[in-house]
């Protein structure tokens, strides 16, 4: 260490000791070494306009005590001084209340620069509902829903499905619900031309604009029921129904056997006969795989095993095979690892989803960590609804809110307006009475409520001409 001058130390006071330590605390006061004095600089508060927060002093600075008295030019090459506050940074540090939400969520992107379009599956009103427990949910609720939905942007919508009413009492009405839709074959709502949720960077593809309402099929006695539907329907002039269905496998046999009350094996040989006959129908098919990470009563899923239930649906005609995390235990790492088995076996990654649940918070990242490696349609549902009877403690899918705002910020499309989006999910918690788990959900509609509150104070005083009550 430096000596320090006998001059210095004979001059020493307890005010004199205490500014060298403020100057060597913090930049604000630092020495001059022109003279004796010590001279300050006013502190300026951070902005957002400020740069990158200050490095810590290099290790060769630390080494030295408080009093060790350091020139001015190495203090402000480590800590540079803060440019001053603009009145506006210092007075709205948000964006004033006319500039639409969505568009601060909304940013370029280095990630994705020639942008793609990933395909969102809205699961809410069957996967999201079928668990609730208590007063079984309005069929004229779940038609709201579904409209809202479409209004928000989302095409495809899985609506219900054909599964015993006793078993399921959240499903007995879907027989109901379906005739009750918009017609999937009429064109979609128009968007919002003054949304910047729609402000799209690449064009959407046609096949995205179409309306799908896919019910969950469990076996040929359900296909039956919606087929009977179906002409009932045609022959009263009213068309088809649907156009797509979705089957069920799990990757564990434990699971299997809970869930399906049979064989892994017994299930994928009921299969084929259905498949086929739905599309004798003109019904397309998409294929669910469960478990595909960790089942809950016998631990982690072989990989190998997963990729060949999916590889088996795929052979067997259906068009997309969606990858479940039942328990929400999958990570990056995880995930990882089954997208690259299914590629060495040679599975078309473009028919490929991920539907995550997200019980420990792993779900986005998995999510965003598989973009690059191909992923192109992703399963959500609206305020993260949902759960498993089978999965002890398994929380609902990821929210679609999050999603959507994860995929835009990425610089990815979607084709679903966000805002409205939003507006969708509170409006749906409200209607259930249930706590939504969308933090993009909370975030964005907690905004818009503080500034339409500071709106209306502001109209307040310049109606009244008053002050507010803390005198400002």
């Amino acid at each position: 260490m430096p000596s320090i001058p006998r001059s210095l130390l004979s001059r020493r006071s307890p005010t004199a000791l205490s500014t060298r330590r403020l100057a060597h605390s913090h930049p604000a006061t630092m020495r001059d070494h022109s003279d004796s004095t010590f001279v300050s600089t006013p502190f300026t508060p951070p902005s957002s306009a400020a740069t990158a927060s200050p490095l810590p002093l290099p290790t060769a600075f630390n080494r030295y005590s408080a009093t060790q008295e350091f020139p001015k030019q190495h203090v402000t090459s480590v800590y540079p001084p803060s440019p001053p506050l603009s009145e506006k940074d210092a007075f709205m540090p948000s964006p004033p209340p006319t500039r639409p939400l969505s568009r601060e969520l909304k940013t370029s992107s280095h990630i994705n620069p020639d942008g793609r379009f990933i395909r969102i599956v809205e699961v809410s009103p069957r996967d999201g509902l079928q668990n609730l427990k208590g007063k079984v949910v309005p069929t004229e609720i779940k038609k709201e829903l579904v409209e809202k939905l479409l209004w928000a942007g989302v095409r495809c919508v899985e609506v219900g499905s054909f599964v015993r009413g006793d078993w399921v009492p959240q499903m007995a009405d879907t027989p109901k619900l379906l005739p009750l839709l918009p017609a999937y074959t009429n064109p979609p709502p128009p968007p919002d031309p003054s949304s910047p949720s729609l402000t799209h960077h690449i064009p959407i593809p046609p096949s995205a604009q179409s309306i799908h309402y896919p019910v969950l099929v469990p076996n040929m006695k359900g296909l039956d029921n919606l087929l009977h539907l179906q002409s009932s329907s045609q022959a009263s002039g009213g068309g088809a129904l649907t156009d797509e269905i979705a089957v069920f496998v799990s990757a564990s046999e434990p699971f299997s056997q809970a869930n399906n009350h049979s064989s892994i094996s017994s299930v994928l040989s009921s299969l084929p006969p259905l498949i086929a006959r739905a599309k004798e129908n003109n019904l397309r098919v998409r294929g669910y795989v469960s478990c595909v990470i960790t089942c809950p009563f016998s631990g982690p899923t072989d990989v190998e095993q997963v990729v060949d239930v999916a590889e088996r649906l795929l052979n067997m005609g259906c068009y997309e095979v969606s990858m479940g995390d039942t328990t929400g235990e999958g990570d990056v790492e995880g995930w990882g690892r089954l997208w690259k088995v299914m590629k060495r076996r040679g599975l078309d990654m473009s028919k490929v989803a991920a539907h995550c649940h997200d019980t420990f918070a792993l779900a986005l990242p998995s999510l965003l960590s598989l973009l690059p490696a191909g992923l192109q349609t992703i399963d959500a549902s609206l305020s993260g609804l949902g759960g498993c009877p089978y999965s002890p403690g398994a929380t609902g899918n990821i929210p679609t809110e999050d999603v959507v705002y994860a995929l835009h910020k990425a610089g990815y499309e979607t084709g679903v307006d966000l805002d409205r989006l939003v507006q969708v999910g509170r409006w749906l918690c409200g209607v259930l009475g249930v706590e939504g788990e969308s933090r993009v959900g909370r975030g964005i509609a907690g905004r818009r409520e503080g500034r339409e509150r500071g709106e209306r104070e502001g109209r307040g005083e310049r109606a009244s001409g008053e002050e507010t009550e803390d005198g400002m």
